[in-house]
C-alpha cells in the first residue's frame, strides 16, 4: 500500500500524556477516520475498561491477552483496530476470528459491519456449520476482508483449498475457554499452525486454563496480557425484576408500568444519546414530566436537569451509562433498563442509583428473546437470580386510571371554588331538563377529549417461565474431546450432504418453542411470503422474534412457518394494517431484509421460481381481487381483536374428539412435508423433483 493510499486516521500524539481512563473517548486512540465515523453513528459515548487498554496495543499491532467476562465490550476492542489497519485494496482475508458457536460467529460479524459502515467495498462473512457451503462460496469467491466462523466449518474449507489465508494479517480467538470446554482446542490450534507466522493474535478469555495459557505462550508474541476485573456486587434493598419483551412493545409496556407501579423518581437506561432524546420526547408526548440525560449536554445544563428532578419538577430522566455516573439523587425509587447492558459492570452501576443509604429500590429489566443470554450473564456474574415479572394487564391499568379519575373529583370538590360553575350548571339543567349525571358525563368528556380513558386489552402474552427461556450458547452440558468431536464431524457430514442435496432432514416448519398449540391456531390467516430463506440460515424462531417483537403482534398468533431455499412463507391474522406491513418490509434478518409481500389466504402455496410475485396456484388477477376485498383494520384493532376472533372462532367450530385434540408439531407439519422432504426446497422447483431419489 503507498503512501498515497494510506487510511486516514485522528490525529493522535503519542507523546502526549495519557489521560484519565474515565475521560477518554474514542477519538483519543487514532482510530481509522471512518472507523471513528462509524462508532459515532452507532452512538458509543466512552471506551470500556478492557477498550481502553486493548485499542492501542493493537493499533501499534502488538499481540493481545485479553481476560474479561461476557458483555464487557470485547468485540469493540478488537474489531476497531483491526479495521483501522486494514487494506481494503487487497481482496484476500486478512482477518480471522474464531468463535465456539455460530451464533457468536453470526454476532460478532454483523459487530464488524456496523463499525465498518463507512468502509466503502468492505465484506465480512460468517462462516459455520448448518449453511450451504454454496453461499460460503460465492462469497469467498467475491472476496472478502473479514472472517468469523467456528472452528469445524473453517478446517473443511481450509483442506477443501477453498479457505486460504496466505495474505491474514491478524488473527482474534474470541472466548477461547469456551472452545476448550467444547472440545475444539485442538481445531484451534491446527488453524494456528496454518496461519503465517507474523500474523497478530489476539486472545480474549473468561478463564485463562492450562491449556489456553499453554496455546498463549506458544503462539504469541511478547503480548500484552490485560486483565479486567468486574464489579459484581449488589445492594441488597434492590428488589430485581425482569420482563420478557413479548406481545407488547416495550414502549408501550414502560406506559403499563409508569401507571401502576408507585414510584417517586424513575431512571430509565438507554444505550445510546439518540434512543434517550427520542424516548424522552414520546414519553412527554404522553404526559409524563421526563427529560434526558446524554454525555453530549453542557455541564450547566447537566446540572439545571439533576436539580429539577430532586425537586419534584421532573419525575423521569432517560439516560445513557455515561451520562448517570455519579448520579445521587434520594428521590430515585426505580431504575428501567429499557435497553439491556451488554456489560455486567454496567448493570450494576445502573442500579446502584436506587437503594442507596439503606433505602429500598426497585430494578426492572426489559429483556428481547434474543437478550437471554445477557440476562443470564448478569445472574451469573451478580450471583443472583432476578425473577420475572408479568405485565400489568388492561384491567389493572384501567383500574389505576378509574382511581385516579375519581381521586381528582374528590381533590376538586374539596379544594376549589365552584360556586360560579354550580350555577352555570343549574341554569343549564333547568332549561334543558337534563338529568344532572348526564351533564356530569358530558363534561367529563370534555376534559378527557378523544384520548380514551381506558386501555383495551392486547393479545395476552405469554406468562415468563424459566424453562421457556432459550438456554444461553454457553450454558452447554459438559462434553468429552470425543463426543464433541462426533458431533462436530456429524455436523460437518450434514453440511457436506446440504450442499449436494443429499441429506435427508426435518421439516422446518417447526415452530420456535416447539409448543404452540391451542384456540390461537384457528384465528383466520393470510399467507405472506418474506426473502430470506434456507441459504441464508433462517431459522423459524428468528422470524417469529422479529415479526412478534415489530408487529407487537403475540407469537402464539403467528401461524405455520415454512422455510424454502431463498424464500420463506409466514401465515399471519388477516387485515394486516399498512403501517405495520411497511414496518415489516423494513426488517432484516438473518442479514437480509424480509420485503414482506402478500400471497393470499392461508394454505395458497408458492409461487413457482421465477414467476412475478404474488402469483400462486390461482388467476393472479383473481388473487389480487380477493385480497384487495378483505377490510384493513387499524392497527390497535389488529393487535387487540387477535384473541377475541380466535376464541370466537373456536367457540363456533365443532368440538369433535379430533378437534379438541392440541395440533403438535407433526401435524401442523404433515401439509407441508412436500416442502421439507429430503431438504430438496421448492416442490413446484423441476431441478428438485430431479434430484430426487427413487423410493
Amino acid at each position: 500500500m503507498t503512501d498515497t493510499d494510506a487510511p486516514e486516521t485522528v490525529p493522535h500524539d503519542p507523546d502526549a500524556p495519557p489521560a484519565p481512563a474515565d475521560t477518554l473517548t474514542f477519538a483519543d486512540f487514532g482510530l481509522r477516520a471512518e472507523v471513528l465515523d462509524a462508532v459515532r453513528n452507532v452512538g458509543y459515548e466512552t471506551p470500556t475498561p478492557i477498550q481502553v487498554r486493548t485499542i492501542p496495543t493493537l493499533l501499534a499491532g502488538g499481540d493481545v491477552i485479553g481476560q474479561a467476562q461476557t458483555g464487557t465490550g470485547k468485540t469493540a476492542a478488537f474489531a476497531l483496530p483491526l479495521l483501522s489497519r486494514l487494506d481494503l485494496d487487497r481482496h484476500d482475508p486478512q482477518i480471522l476470528v474464531l468463535t465456539p458457536t455460530r451464533e457468536l460467529a453470526i454476532q460478532v460479524a454483523e459487530a464488524f459491519q456496523s463499525y465498518a459502515a463507512r468502509l466503502r467495498g468492505f465484506h465480512v462473512l460468517p462462516v459455520y456449520g448448518g449453511q450451504d457451503y454454496a453461499v460460503q462460496l460465492r462469497q469467498l469467491k467475491r472476496g472478502v476482508h473479514a472472517i468469523v466462523g467456528t472452528p469445524g466449518r473453517l478446517m473443511d474449507h481450509m483442506r477443501r483449498g477453498t479457505l486460504k489465508l496466505d495474505g491474514l494479517t491478524a488473527l482474534v480467538l474470541d472466548e477461547a475457554d469456551e472452545m476448550l470446554r467444547m472440545g475444539f482446542i485442538e481445531d484451534v490450534e491446527w488453524i494456528l499452525g496454518q496461519t503465517p507466522p507474523q500474523r497478530q493474535v489476539a486472545l480474549f478469555s473468561a478463564t485463562m486454563p492450562g491449556p489456553i495459557r499453554r496455546i498463549a505462550q506458544q503462539y504469541l508474541r511478547d503480548p500484552a496480557e490485560i486483565t479486567i476485573k468486574v464489579r459484581t456486587s449488589t445492594a441488597e434493598t434492590i428488589r430485581q425484576r425482569y420482563w420478557n419483551v413479548a406481545g407488547v412493545h416495550k414502549l408501550d409496556a414502560l406506559t403499563r408500568l409508569l401507571e401502576t407501579e408507585p414510584f417517586d423518581g424513575m431512571l430509565v437506561f438507554v444505550r445510546t444519546r439518540i434512543a434517550a432524546v427520542e424516548l424522552a420526547d414520546r414519553l412527554q408526548a404522553r404526559g409524563y414530566a421526563t427529560a434526558a440525560l446524554n454525555g453530549d449536554m453542557p455541564q450547566k445544563l447537566r446540572e439545571q436537569t439533576i436539580g429539577r428532578l430532586k425537586s419534584g419538577s421532573l419525575d423521569i430522566l432517560v439516560a445513557t451509562d455515561v451520562a448517570a455516573r455519579g448520579l445521587d439523587v434520594e428521590r430515585i425509587s426505580h431504575v428501567i433498563n429499557f435497553d439491556i447492558p451488554n456489560d455486567t459492570e454496567a448493570y450494576v452501576h445502573r442500579i446502584g442509583r436506587t437503594g442507596r443509604a439503606g433505602r429500598s429500590g426497585e430494578a426492572i429489566l426489559f429483556v428481547a428473546p434474543r437478550e437471554r443470554h445477557l440476562l443470564r450473564s448478569i445472574e451469573r456474574a451478580t450471583r443472583q437470580t432476578i425473577e420475572p415479572m408479568e405485565l400489568p394487564s388492561a384491567e389493572a391499568v384501567n383500574d389505576k386510571r378509574i382511581a385516579k379519575f375519581n381521586q381528582r373529583i374528590t381533590d376538586t370538590l374539596a379544594t376549589r371554588d365552584l360556586g360560579f360553575f354550580r350555577e352555570l350548571i343549574a341554569r343549564y339543567q333547568t332549561q334543558h331538563e337534563a338529568d344532572p349525571i348526564d351533564i356530569a358525563a358530558a363534561l367529563a368528556q370534555l376534559v378527557q377529549g378523544d384520548k380514551p380513558l381506558l386501555v383495551k386489552d392486547a393479545a395476552p402474552a405469554r406468562k415468563p417461565r424459566r424453562d421457556d427461556d432459550e438456554r444461553p450458547q454457553r450454558e452447554r452440558p459438559q462434553r468429552t474431546r470425543d463426543s464433541a468431536g462426533d458431533d462436530d464431524r456429524a455436523s460437518r457430514a450434514r453440511d457436506r450432504d446440504d450442499s449436494t442435496g443429499t441429506s435427508g432432514r426435518r421439516s422446518d416448519t417447526k415452530r420456535a418453542d416447539g409448543k404452540r398449540k391451542g384456540v390461537h391456531d384457528d384465528l383466520p390467516k393470510d399467507l405472506f411470503r418474506v426473502e430470506v430463506g434456507r441459504a441464508h440460515g433462517v431459522q423459524p424462531g428468528n422470524l417469529v422474534g422479529a415479526i412478534a417483537n415489530e408487529a407487537g403482534l403475540d407469537s402464539a398468533h403467528i401461524g405455520r412457518i415454512e422455510i424454502h431455499d431463498e424464500f420463506s412463507t409466514v401465515e399471519l391474522p388477516e387485515g394486516m394494517p399498512k403501517d405495520i406491513f411497511k414496518t415489516l418490509k423494513k426488517v432484516w434478518v438473518s442479514g437480509r431484509q424480509l420485503d414482506i409481500s402478500r400471497m393470499g389466504g392461508a394454505g395458497a402455496v408458492p409461487r413457482r421460481p421465477g414467476a412475478p410475485r404474488g402469483e400462486g396456484p390461482r388467476d393472479g388477477a383473481k388473487q389480487r381481487r380477493s385480497n384487495a376485498e378483505k377490510p384493513v383494520r387499524s392497527t390497535r384493532e389488529f393487535r387487540a381483536d387477535a384473541p377475541k376472533r380466535a376464541r370466537a372462532d373456536a367457540d363456533r367450530s365443532p368440538r369433535s374428539e379430533t378437534s379438541k385434540r392440541p395440533r403438535t408439531n407433526a401435524t401442523r407439519t404433515e401439509s407441508t412435508r412436500t416442502d421439507s422432504m429430503k431438504g430438496h426446497g421448492d416442490p413446484h422447483d423441476p431441478r428438485a423433483r430431479a434430484k430426487r431419489p427413487p423410493r
